[in-house]
């Protein structure tokens, strides 16, 4: 061979080897990457070639498929979807896909290697394919009590199983319908970008994607670490602060909402039956800043990584405190922000003599042939305090439910612990106070509900001085837990 055409052969060589590389690095390296591109619409089209397998709530599908025209056969179809959508998230064929749907998107859609077989199957016996089901672990009829208690208000509601982690419910409003923007026309279009533009913010969850400041309901948590660290031994002695509360290291002080006698170095007790600030700040001073995150961050505060099994935000208690802005975590203001996820965590976990379980909201995944193909196994996150300490605050919150501020969560028949909380919103509190409500149900074999209720009243034309835990969302919260154990 003359050198000409052994050069001309070598380089042609490299080209064919170039051309062998680049096609293995395209089908093996970035098949995934070009699979699931925006732009890739073959992908797009065979995804909702057919049926979608459903998200199931108390045995029955809260979604469904309809048959369209055009390159995309099928579409996502909804029931109930305002009340549902903080489950279930939505399917849209020009938006793609959220919550519990996007999450479990490969099963809903048939693709996912667990369907392998189910899938290979249906191409020898000639069935149309089909998707997998999401088992939840929602109670439809907490579920609804919850989305119709919220009513006009921005808010939310998460309802747990304490002695599993279950979600019994999650609610959250202003919420959105998934099935007006499912398609791909320029209604379905519109309809997105309305909800996009609405400042009430319907396509965001409250219950585990946004943050708020706990207020009150977190001096349950500052009860436990008082007792859990020895600030406090007897939980009807008498303390040493005074009303109003001198803010350490500053001019402020700080008054209570409830003007009785009893807060006057009032008792822990005494301190949560009537929600007295004074008692609270004293003890997180008390404890001061390691103490106080240490034993938030045992029910969950600090976690990034909840997932149930969609991503949650971040709940916070800060790291670099001084004494003032501790003291006022006390009472769950501050820095502290929580999300009521969160809060129901933390709740539940008192409910259930200080063991937080990991929440969950998937109970079971099948194939279209109604086979398990993985179940749920409930998990420990932490003890977050001792038994013992756990019943103290059961204790107490049980006796602010009938003595004190809690009275609206009693239920004939059953022991309910409960807590209220308002919390400040706004530069110099300008904006309407958050009201939050937190609350447990007790039977023989345990507490089967915990509950955390969350409203944000603004907007919604009702006065300043009617906004308070107990009026708003206690009542919310009691319909939640009667939907619970009232079988």
């Amino acid at each position: 061979m003359n050198k000409p055409v052994r050069h001309i052969s070598v380089f042609v060589g490299v080209l064919v080897l170039a051309l062998l590389v680049q096609a293995t690095w395209v089908q093996f390296v970035r098949s995934d990457e070009l699979s699931n591109h925006k732009d890739n619409k073959r992908v797009k089209i065979a995804s909702f070639a057919q049926p979608r397998g459903n998200i199931i709530v108390g045995g029955q599908p809260v979604t469904g498929s309809s048959e369209t025209t055009g390159d995309y056969k099928y579409k996502r179809t909804f029931k109930d979807g305002e009340m549902y959508a903080p489950v279930t998230g939505y399917s849209s064929q020009l938006y793609g896909n959220s919550q519990l749907e996007y999450v479990n998107n490969k099963l809903l859609s048939g693709t996912d290697d667990k369907l392998f077989l189910q899938r290979t199957t249906d191409m020898l016996t000639g069935k149309k394919p089909h998707g997998g089901d999401v088992v939840t672990t929602i109670d439809p009829k907490a579920q609804k009590a919850a989305f119709e208690g919220l009513g006009k208000y921005k808010g939310a509601v998460v309802a747990l199983d304490p002695r599993s982690g279950k979600i019994l419910a999650l609610a959250s409003t202003p919420s959105y319908d998934p099935s007006v923007f499912a398609g791909n026309t320029l209604k379905d279009q519109e309809a997105y970008k309305k909800l996009e533009a609405d400042k009430d913010k319907p396509l965001v969850n409250r219950a585990i994607k946004e943050r708020y400041p706990p207020g009150s309901t977190f001096k349950i948590l500052t009860a436990a670490a008082a007792l859990e660290h020895g600030i406090v031994t007897d939980i009807n002695a008498k303390g040493s602060a005074p009303v109003p509360y001198p803010l350490p290291l500053s001019t402020t002080k700080v008054r209570n909402d409830v003007q009785t006698e009893e807060c006057v170095n009032g008792s822990l007790k005494a301190g949560l039956q009537w929600s007295c600030n004074n008692v609270f700040l004293d003890l997180a001073d008390k404890l001061g800043k390691d103490k106080m995150r240490e034993t938030a961050e045992k029910f969950g505060f600090n976690n990034k990584d909840i997932f149930i099994p969609n991503g949650t935000v971040e709940s916070i208690y800060p790291k670099n405190l001084d004494r003032p802005q501790t003291a006022l975590t006390g009472m769950g203001q501050g820095s502290l922000d929580s999300t009521p996820l969160q809060i129901a965590m933390m709740t539940a976990a008192l409910a259930n003599d200080g063991k937080l379980m990991k929440p969950y909201l998937v109970e079971e995944l099948r194939d279209p042939n109604l086979n398990t193909l993985e179940k749920h196994k409930p998990e420990v996150m932490s003890q977050a305090v001792s038994a013992d300490t756990a019943k103290k605050v059961q204790q107490m919150m049980e006796n602010t439910a009938q003595n004190g501020t809690g009275k609206k969560a009693l239920i004939d028949g059953v022991t309910v612990g409960a807590k209220t909380g308002t919390a400040q919103h706004g530069v110099n509190n300008e904006k309407l106070p958050y009201a939050w409500f937190v609350s447990y149900a007790k039977q023989a074999d345990g507490s089967p509900v915990a509950v955390a209720v969350f409203i944000d009243p603004e907007g919604s034309g009702i006065d300043r001085d009617e906004i308070s835990g107990g009026g708003l969302a206690g009542p919310i919260a009691k319909k939640v837990m009667q939907a619970v154990i009232t079988k």
